[in-house]
């Protein structure tokens, strides 16, 4: 573990860090599926939650999106780390709208550089669990990997940091000196 300790129950900004994540995705999505370890109890949400578990613990992120996809309701979603507070939902709502103007959208990701970032992504969710289990059967493990399969349309910089000047949606948590700002 490299933060020592959960960090998703850590302060930050007068409330846990996940709870920042939690209520970004509730601004655009009309459920949020939380993710946990196996067995973890949920600590309280600012919102409504819907709770799953990752079948083994400390898998990553794609073994994450597998679980959450599995219990997904809708045709698109919304995939983000719960160490990423700064998700801001003005760059959540554009990525959603690429892939509701266009149905064969099957993965939308944020231009960074020369790559694209897998998380936060948008997949249409039939597609991407399939990406994912095939990344998987594969001995994959990235979830980079699962995204590039379904061949997303990246948002380019420029774009996306025009609802994000200070790029706060890509911030993500891995020390604990991370969260001093």
């Amino acid at each position: 573990m490299r933060f020592g300790r959960d960090k998703l129950a850590e302060p930050y900004r007068g409330r846990p860090l996940l709870g920042h994540v939690v209520l970004a995705l509730d601004a655009v999505c009309d459920e949020v599926v939380l993710v946990l370890a196996p067995g973890a109890e949920p600590t309280p949400m600012p919102v409504v939650v819907r709770v799953t578990h990752d079948e083994v613990e400390g898998q990553g992120p794609l073994v994450g999106a597998v679980a959450g996809l599995r219990e997904a309701r809708g045709e698109l979603a919304v995939l983000a780390g719960g160490d990423m507070p700064g998700l801001v939902p003005a760059v959540l709502r554009s990525m959603l709208g690429v892939a509701e103007r266009d149905g064969r959208v099957r993965a939308v990701a944020l231009g960074d550089g020369d790559r694209f970032r897998p998380l936060p992504g948008v997949v249409r969710v039939a597609p991407a669990r399939t990406a994912a289990a095939g990344v998987l059967g594969e001995g994959g493990r990235r979830l980079r990997d699962a995204i590039a399969r379904l061949e997303p349309v990246i948002v380019n910089e420029a774009e996306w940091t025009a609802d994000d000047p200070e790029r706060r949606t890509l911030f993500d948590v891995d020390e604990p000196a991370d969260l001093e700002d």
